[in-house]
Parts: C-alpha cells; sequence; structure tokens
C-alpha cells in the first residue's frame, strides 16, 4: 500500500462568547483535517490545530510522505521528525502528529477494527471529568456555581474549573463555593494554566487544600521543574501537567522530577498515536495515570486501549456551537459519567462534511 495523495483543509467558527483562563482568552474554535490517501481507496484522518508555522509544517510533511507506505508508521515519524532541520518539540511535532494520526487511522479501516481494539484494547466506556469554570463575562461567582453544578445533573462524576486570573484568595474562594455546589462526592480539579510563580502556587494551593482538590494542574510554567517540585514538597494535593510537553523525551525528563503524579499528553501535539502510546507505557511502568489534554474525539480510542487511562477531558457544548456537528461519531455522557468508544473502523474522526463547509478557510 502506498500514499497518493495527503492535504489539508482548515475550519473556524466563533464562540458564543469568549471563555478565559489563567492567562489566555479563546474566541474562536479552529480546526484543521488532515486526509492521507493511499493507492487502495483508503483514506486516514488526523486531526490539527491551525496556527500559521503549524500549516506550513503539515503541507511540507505532506508533500514528503507521497509514495510511502502507511502501515510503516515508524519509518514515517522517524522521517519527518529532524530536530535539525525542523525543530524538536513545538509547531512541527503538531503537525507530525496530525500525520501519524492519519496513518494509525488508515491502519486500523484497513484491519476494519475501531482503532482502540487494533492497539491492543483495554475498555469499552472511559471516564470523564468535564472542563468549564471559565472566567466568561458577567458570569459571577452565582452563575460559576450553578454551571458546574449542571454539569454534575448531566451525569458528570468529575469536573474542571479554571484558576490563576484572580488573586490566590480569590480564587480559592471561586474553588469553595464550586465545592459547595457540586457536593462531596464529585472529584474536583483546579487548572491554573501555567499562570502562577511557584511561591503563589503553594500559597493557593493551601488554601484549597481543605476542599478536596482531586489535581492541581499546570500550576507554573511547563519548564519549571524545579517549581514543580516545590509546590509538590509544600501542597498535599497531585499535580497534573503534560499538555505542553513533546515526545517521549520530554515526557521521561517530567516524570524524571517525580513532582507529577498524572501525566496529560495531548497526542495532537506530541507525536501523535505513535508517540503517545510509548508515553502511557513509560508511564506504567512508573506508577503513573494518564489524563490526556484536548479535543475528547482525538483520545477516545487510545485512552481505550491503555490500561493506566484514568478519565479523559471532556469540553461540554455551552463552549462550541458546533458541538455533536463536527464529526459523523460524536459520543456524549453516559447517566454514569463514562464515554462509550464509538465501535467503528479507524480513529472516529471522520469530520461532517455538510456542517463544516460553511466554516472553511483554507
Amino acid at each position: 500500500m502506498k500514499i497518493v495523495k495527503a492535504d489539508v483543509a482548515y475550519y473556524q467558527w466563533p464562540r458564543p462568547q469568549p471563555i478565559t483562563n489563567g492567562l489566555h482568552t479563546y474566541t474562536d474554535v479552529t480546526l484543521g483535517v488532515v486526509k492521507v490517501t493511499t493507492d487502495q481507496g483508503i483514506t486516514g484522518i488526523g486531526i490539527s490545530g491551525a496556527k500559521p508555522g503549524e500549516k506550513q509544517f503539515i503541507s511540507t510533511f505532506c508533500e514528503q510522505i507521497i509514495g510511502m507506505d502507511p502501515f510503516m508508521s515508524e519509518l514515517v515519524w522517524a522521517k519527518l521528525f529532524n530536530p535539525k532541520i525542523s525543530g524538536r518539540r513545538g509547531l512541527e511535532t503538531r503537525a507530525l502528529s496530525a500525520i501519524d494520526f492519519a496513518l494509525w487511522d488508515i491502519k486500523a479501516k484497513a484491519a476494519s477494527l475501531p482503532l482502540h481494539v487494533l492497539l491492543g484494547g483495554f475498555r469499552k466506556n472511559i471516564a470523564t471529568y468535564v472542563t468549564g469554570g471559565y472566567y466568561t463575562p458577567g458570569k459571577g461567582l452565582d452563575g460559576l456555581g450553578e454551571e458546574m453544578a449542571g454539569y454534575v445533573e448531566r451525569g458528570a462524576r468529575a469536573v474542571k474549573m479554571k484558576v490563576g486570573a484572580l488573586s490566590p484568595r480569590d480564587d480559592a474562594a471561586r474553588v469553595k463555593l464550586v465545592r459547595e455546589a457540586i457536593g462531596p462526592d464529585v472529584k474536583l480539579m483546579v487548572d491554573a494554566n501555567c499562570a502562577y510563580r511557584y511561591y503563589d502556587a503553594i500559597t493557593f494551593g493551601r488554601m484549597v487544600v481543605d476542599h478536596d482538590v482531586f489535581w492541581f494542574e499546570e500550576p507554573v510554567q511547563p519548564d519549571d521543574y524545579e517549581g514543580m517540585r516545590k509546590i509538590a514538597r509544600a501542597v498535599p494535593v497531585t499535580i497534573a501537567s503534560g499538555e505542553n510537553e513533546y515526545t517521549k523525551h520530554g515526557f521521561r525528563d517530567l516524570i524524571a522530577t517525580q513532582a507529577v503524579g498524572i501525566l496529560q499528553p495531548d497526542a495532537r501535539y506530541t507525536g501523535g498515536v505513535t508517540e503517545f502510546m510509548k508515553i502511557a507505557a513509560m508511564a506504567q511502568a512508573h506508577g503513573l495515570d494518564i489524563c490526556p489534554h484536548g479535543d475528547q474525539q482525538t483520545h477516545l480510542h487510545l485512552l481505550a486501549a491503555i490500561p493506566n487511562g484514568l478519565m479523559i477531558e471532556f469540553y461540554p457544548k455551552e463552549f462550541d456551537p458546533m458541538w455533536g456537528n463536527v464529526y459523523v461519531n460524536t459520543p456524549d455522557i453516559n447517566a454514569d459519567g463514562t464515554v462509550t468508544v464509538p465501535e467503528v473502523p479507524g480513529n472516529a474522526c471522520d469530520p461532517n462534511e455538510q456542517e463544516l463547509a460553511k466554516y472553511r478557510v483554507g
């Protein structure tokens, strides 16, 4: 089997209102859909972002893989991962990730198997946590409590809220309110999106310990390993990190800090399916769980294939007017707080072309 065509389409649409975390505000949803087609008529789908540099690398990589065997995904990965020429931890790795996703989709479709089965298979239903609690205009404390309690009413057994944009004391008050709103039996996580210096993270962490926080995500910048160590020693809350880490080598170094209890690779960034599975195995060998960052659709089959997959991040429809219309198969949260992996050949990322067409930008 040979690759005869590889291209990408980009889409963008506005959110109902801007959402803000500890450092950043997001006004739109952007999406790249990479298609890799073989001489046997099988098309694999990879999902990417749409940043300018990422687009350039995707275009270049699509040209470079023509004529290669899509089953030889390790060879393709090695060809495209060229630190001397392209760099090693950034937009080039994100572009590589989308290509790799498409290759594994081809393999699963060729075998007429769901991707998680091809990868080994471990579960059919995956525990979820709902990400919300963003800073949005006019929400206020009452609105925050209603929002997070609403996710629980819909079946969520774990929820995550954003922190870091306010003072430690003000954000601690928000955490207290959310804990009261969701009750004692629902897991509560907080995500600073790298907004703190280590000393502010320690101050905040000590303020929320009594509210039974399940994890404290990205308290400091991703390269501040020493800061993570200081926080882990000072605050009895598990640190989660890894969404801004790249490749198995980056996760090797993150694990070596012994500060992080839950790893959060995003397969769209860190090297695709090929690298995600290696990271998961490395984490398993160190007794660590995986909770991948980002788009649930791209991670469903990956988390279903590994024994140390703890929960999958789930973004609610309130933040995306195209929720349920981006992909052909979009599972919702079950009554027990899990999501069921689509039993279709491939990675279940085939786009809903008709709905997406009106938002195409490239």
